[in-house]
C-alpha cells in the first residue's frame, strides 16, 4: 500500500506545495526591515477584554465558544468541553526570560476552567503547544483530558508525563463520548528546535457533535485544502456547513515572509467561504506580538473587508478576550 503523499522520508509535507523554510538571511532581513520601520507599531485601540462568566462556563450545557486568547478557545458542544491549542504561559517560547511575551492575560485562568474533556493541539510551535499549560491540564481535578494531536506528537507528550493522548493522521478521526474529532489538512510546518523541522505533522480539526459542528484551522497558509475539507464532509453537512469556524486573522506581515504559513484577513474570509461555514470567529491576534502588523490591526481589517464583501457582522466576527458567544444548537434528526 502506497504511503500518503504528505508523508515524506523522516517527516511530512503540505498537500499543495512543499514548504521551504526561510533562511537565516531571510529572517535577518525581515527583522532588520521591521526595526528600521519601527514595526510592529503599538496598538491604537486597547485589545478588548471582559471578565469571563465563570458560572455559565461551569454550568452551561448549550453550544458556545469562549475566547481565552491567541488560538486558545474553550468550546462547549456535545456535552463536552474542548480546548484548542492551550497557552496560558507568560511567553510563547522555550525560555521563561525571552521570546514573545503575553500582552493580555488569559481570558480564563487555568484554575478557573471547567473540567476540560479534550485538548486539540494543531502543531508543535511554542505559541500553540505550551508544555506548562498541557501539564497543568493533565492533572486537573477529575483526571486528564484526552489530548488529540497530529502524528508524531503522542510520544513527545508521553515522554513528558502526559499519558492520555491519541494521535491522528489527516482525515483520521477519534470518537469521544459520541463526538467525532477529525484531524484535517492545513498548510503549515512544524519544529520545536533546529533538528526536528517537519518531523511531526500539523493540521486543523473538524468536530462533529449532534448539537454543533466546529472547525479549528490551527495555523495555516491559504490553499485548496479548505475546499477539499468542505467536499470531504459534504455528506455530514447536508443541512449546512460548520456552525462555527475558528480561523486565524493575525500574524500575517510581512507577506513575503508569512504568506506560505499564515493567512491574512482576506484569505481568512476566503477560507470562511471555502468551508461554507455558517459563522466564523477570528482568532490568533491580540495576545502575542509575533509579526509586523499591530496587535489591533486584524479586527479593523476584518471589519473593512467584511463590509466590502457584503457580509453581516455576525457572519465573521471577533470577541473580547474572556467573552463567550452562544451557538444555536442544531436540530436533531
Amino acid at each position: 500500500m502506497s504511503r500518503p503523499a504528505h508523508h515524506r522520508d523522516g517527516g511530512f509535507q503540505n498537500n499543495h506545495g512543499d514548504f521551504e523554510p526561510k533562511s537565516l538571511a531571510d529572517v535577518l532581513r525581515w527583522r532588520w526591515n521591521a526595526a528600521r520601520q519601527g514595526l510592529p507599531r503599538r496598538p491604537v485601540d486597547p485589545i478588548p477584554t471582559q471578565p469571563a462568566d465563570l458560572a455559565a462556563l461551569h454550568t452551561g450545557t448549550a453550544p458556545a465558544v469562549t475566547w481565552i486568547g491567541h488560538a486558545t478557545v474553550l468550546a462547549r458542544l456535545g456535552g463536552l468541553n474542548l480546548l484548542t491549542d492551550p497557552i496560558f504561559s507568560e511567553r510563547a517560547s522555550p525560555f521563561s526570560f525571552a521570546g514573545p511575551r503575553r500582552e493580555q492575560p488569559p481570558g480564563v485562568a487555568l484554575a478557573d476552567l471547567p473540567r476540560v474533556d479534550a485538548v486539540l493541539v494543531s502543531h508543535n510551535h511554542y505559541d500553540h503547544l505550551d508544555l506548562a499549560s498541557c501539564r497543568a491540564l493533565a492533572v486537573q481535578p477529575g483526571g486528564s483530558p484526552l489530548f488529540v494531536v497530529p502524528l508524531g506528537l503522542a510520544d513527545w507528550f508521553r515522554r513528558r508525563g502526559v499519558e492520555r493522548v491519541v494521535e491522528l493522521d489527516w482525515w483520521q478521526q477519534h470518537r469521544l463520548d459520541g463526538v467525532d474529532i477529525a484531524l484535517v489538512p492545513a498548510q503549515h510546518w512544524s519544529a520545536r528546535g533546529l533538528a526536528d523541522r517537519m518531523k511531526t505533522l500539523w493540521g486543523g480539526f473538524a468536530v462533529f457533535a449532534p448539537d454543533c459542528q466546529l472547525f479549528f484551522a490551527g495555523d495555516t497558509g491559504y490553499s485548496r485544502d479548505f475546499a477539499d475539507i468542505r467536499e470531504r464532509f459534504a455528506e455530514r453537512q447536508r443541512d449546512g456547513g460548520f456552525d462555527i469556524a475558528l480561523i486565524p486573522i493575525g500574524a500575517y506581515e510581512p507577506r513575503w515572509f508569512m504568506k506560505e504559513q499564515h493567512i491574512n484577513v482576506e484569505e481568512a474570509l476566503k477560507i470562511h467561504a471555502d468551508l461554507g461555514a455558517r459563522r466564523s470567529l477570528g482568532v490568533h491576534w491580540g495576545t502575542f506580538e509575533l509579526t509586523d502588523e499591530a496587535l489591533d490591526e486584524p479586527p479593523r481589517q476584518l471589519a473593512r473587508q467584511r463590509a466590502a464583501l457584503g457580509l453581516a457582522e455576525d457572519e465573521f466576527f471577533t470577541l473580547a478576550i474572556g467573552e463567550t458567544h452562544p451557538i444555536a444548537p442544531r436540530r436533531g434528526p
